[in-house]
């Protein structure tokens, strides 16, 4: 018994530093050798793999993190270690036995890699700050001769934590060198196609080129010739709302110096009243009128209001609702 004993140490002895058949690391076989060819192995098979920059794909774009930058380290000694202590589990009767009958162990064990946290860490930094947006509302750019559109846009985040943890796992994975980060999607709440909605008119007037635009869901509908202020009294530039609307409207004359005798007068419907046809009214005192007078169209003539034709604002009156906008430049 006691020789029995003495040959299986000195078989388990003979077998210190073997790698028992089954174990791998990092998917490389490893199994029946010694560590220095273990080591070989491991080096020819392995480290290249590990060297491999990591790929992050996220919202449709590219990110790489290079085993340079990532200050990555592959401890192949480390490696081989574990291989062969793997080996040596199960006390001297069980490696024997394996060893007589050549059972394998199987294990595969995982790569063992170094690298620098705050690399790692700058790295995701520098991804979810390129991938990262608020969700953006569509609007409108008010022009004189157009009214562009600037789109909606999804909002998208990316979770720093997940992708930190993804990165960290292929840091030490030979395959699978790419990760495909989740965005979280925001919808926004005005889209496009809702803005035509919220704007479905609007009035533009282009004091120097003597023009009043209609926009319908933002596309031009209609171009007419008016008339603005004159010198001293300018038309008032600015973003406005149509405040009130009438038909055959009185002239309320204001207490300005150019009104003479008729300042502060209520002038009734007429052929006293400058204002012909229709009124909508924008911004203290000032508004869309019609007038009899065609000649002074498409010159600087009135006194801060702005004339149209009357068969022209007649049109013009029926379809610019209550609060639509009126933008003046």
């Amino acid at each position: 018994m006691i020789l029995l004993g003495v040959v299986a140490y000195a078989y388990d002895n003979s077998r210190d530093g073997l790698i028992a058949h089954g174990v791998s690391v990092g998917g490389v076989d490893v199994g029946g050798l010694r560590e220095s060819a273990a080591r070989a192995r491991l080096e020819k098979r392995l480290t290249p793999k590990l060297d491999r920059p990591v790929r992050v794909a996220v919202a449709g774009r590219r990110y790489e993190l290079t085993s340079k930058a990532a200050s990555l380290r592959v401890d192949v000694s480390g490696m081989v270690d574990e291989a062969v202590g793997r080996s040596r589990t199960g006390g001297i009767p069980g490696r024997v036995w394996r060893g007589i009958t050549g059972s394998d162990v199987h294990a595969d064990l995982p790569a063992r890699v170094s690298f620098s946290q705050v690399a790692v860490r700058r790295f995701v930094y520098r991804v979810k700050h390129a991938v990262d947006r608020p969700a953006r509302d569509a609007s409108v750019r008010f022009q004189t001769a157009a009214l562009p559109a600037v789109p909606s846009a999804k909002g998208l985040k990316v979770s720093r934590a997940r992708l930190l943890a993804l990165v960290t796992t292929a840091l030490s994975l030979p395959a699978g060198r790419t990760v495909r980060a989740r965005v979280k999607v925001a919808k926004p709440k005005i889209t496009t196609n809702k803005l035509a909605k919220k704007y479905p008119v609007v009035v533009t007037v282009d004091r120097a080129g003597f023009r009043l635009r209609l926009f319908k869901r933002l596309h031009l509908a209609q171009t007419y010739k008016i008339a603005v202020g004159q010198a001293g009294l300018e038309t008032p530039a600015g973003l406005y709302h149509v405040q009130d609307k009438t038909v055959n409207p009185s002239w309320h004359v204001p207490e300005s110096a150019w009104a003479g005798d008729l300042a502060g007068r209520v002038i009734p419907p007429g052929p006293d009243n400058p204002i012909k046809a229709r009124w909508l009214g924008i911004y203290n005192g000032a508004g869309i009128h019609g007038t009899a007078d065609i000649g002074s169209l498409g010159t600087a003539a009135s006194h801060g209001c702005i004339r149209m034709a009357i068969p022209d604002v007649e049109k013009l009156y029926d379809q610019v609702p209550l609060r639509s906008p009126v933008f003046i430049q």
